[in-house]
């Protein structure tokens, strides 16, 4: 197969600032497990020299549009001063940057003083929540064993209130699958109308031919999806989005002929790269073992690391695709899914685990996006071109602002509306 050699931009990069270390114990979490590859420490935290360095080669070698993904574990257990600091780098080394960070969490540890600093550099929560009480306490356990939804549900809250731009993250395993409206209903009563929705997939470690008992089956997530799309449909506002779906989002890039913003719907992968606490490069979150480790940033620069042999080969394993899925209609649109739902299936590793389920969902919604999506090109004036998702949910009066003040719309952009 032959490739055009291009030099990947340094845009964006995932930090794991207290590595796998985490407040909750959830049952399906794949990445508590990786405490075993830093085992001569007992706790994980970056320090200070690490964390300058990383947002030092970050504006210094990124784009002028970068972000940063503060991700775990659990990374506010790095207290709200390290992200202080993290900004105040930011600030030291980002003249003529623009400078983006997002940051997913259970939540748990946030206090008003941490809304208010999130709300006031305009982060992107992703908080980790699974639906109603039943749906969301199945797998999401505190460390005693104890539901956690209680106190996710009032962080939510809290968040929304202080006007911090949040997403719902919810993990569809066997338990939630089942749920799609009460689950899309109850995200929805919360105010939180940007949603991104994981299939779970862990093989069993007792069986690693089978999938793990909580993961999703195929065709049940392929319902799930057929579902959800039906409610987001009917719950536009004429051309208007009222809520926003993250892969259905990415995937009308694709159906207006512009790269998609989720990697899973790209060619090849490997656009990013993982930073473990310790300076730790990997190849991406899924992978986080020595086989991908692409150095240390305290020794390695990162734009060489993200251009790496090594990174290229990760990445090239996403466009090695059976003739199945080269002959397939829907490739354009799916480009074989996830590497790590290909890689880690228990059946067919040529196969993503969930191509019944892509194939299902394509079939159910293709004619719906090709609609859309010539109904948004017909609007656009011809120097318009990148739409951030679907066009984009209808602001109220009273909702936070989409430009990240913390105000509320009407007194803020909405002013003169």
């Amino acid at each position: 197969m032959n490739y055009e050699v291009k030099a990947k931009k340094l845009s964006s990069v995932l930090v794991k600032p207290a590595g796998p270390d985490c407040n909750m114990a959830c049952t399906y979490c794949f990445y508590l497990e990786k405490s075993e590859l830093f085992s001569d420490t007992e706790v994980l935290r970056m320090n200070e020299e690490i964390l300058e360095e990383t947002v030092k080669q970050v504006l210094f070698q990124g784009e002028r549009n970068v972000s940063f993904a503060w991700q775990g574990g659990e990374p506010t257990l790095m207290g709200l001063s390290f992200f202080k600091k993290a900004v105040e780098f930011q600030q030291k080394y980002g003249r003529g940057h623009s400078v983006g960070n997002g940051l997913q969490t259970n939540g748990l540890l946030i206090t008003e003083e941490w809304a208010e600093f999130l709300a006031e550099y305009r982060f992107l929560v992703g908080l980790s929540l699974d639906g109603p009480e039943h749906i969301h306490n199945t797998y999401r356990h505190l460390r005693n064993g104890k539901g956690s939804w209680s106190r996710v549900v009032e962080k939510a809250k809290l968040l929304v209130n202080k006007g911090v731009a949040t997403n719902a993250l919810t993990v569809v395993n066997d338990y939630s699958v089942d749920y799609p409206e009460e689950i899309y209903s109850f995200h929805k009563s919360l105010g939180l109308n940007y949603m991104q929705f994981i299939p779970c997939l862990e093989l069993n470690p007792h069986n690693p031919s089978q999938a793990a008992p909580f993961s999703v089956s195929p065709e049940k997530y392929g319902q799930f999806l057929c579902k959800v799309f039906d409610l987001w449909l009917a719950d536009f506002d004429g051309y208007v989005a009222t809520t926003s779906i993250r892969f259905f989002d990415s995937l009308f890039h694709v159906y207006v002929d512009l790269p998609p913003p989720e990697c899973t719907l790209l060619r090849e992968c490997g656009v990013y790269v993982v930073i473990e606490h310790n300076g730790d490069v990997y190849a991406c979150d899924f992978f986080v073992d020595p086989e991908w480790r692409l150095g240390n940033i305290m020794d390695n620069r990162l734009i060489d690391m993200l251009n790496s042999s090594k990174q290229t080969r990760f990445g090239r394993q996403k466009a090695a695709l059976p003739q199945k899925c080269q002959k397939c209609r829907w490739l354009r649109t799916c480009r074989g899914g996830c590497t790590k739902d290909r890689l880690h299936n228990p059946s067919n590793k040529e196969l993503n685990f969930f191509c019944a389920s892509y194939k299902m969902f394509f079939a159910h919604a293709h004619t719906h996006l090709e609609k859309l999506a010539e109904d948004w090109k017909r609007k656009q004036k011809p120097w318009e071109f990148e739409p951030t998702a679907i066009p984009p949910p209808k602001i109220g009066r009273n909702d936070p602002c989409p430009c990240g003040s913390g105000l509320k719309y009407k007194k803020c952009c909405g002013r003169t509306s």
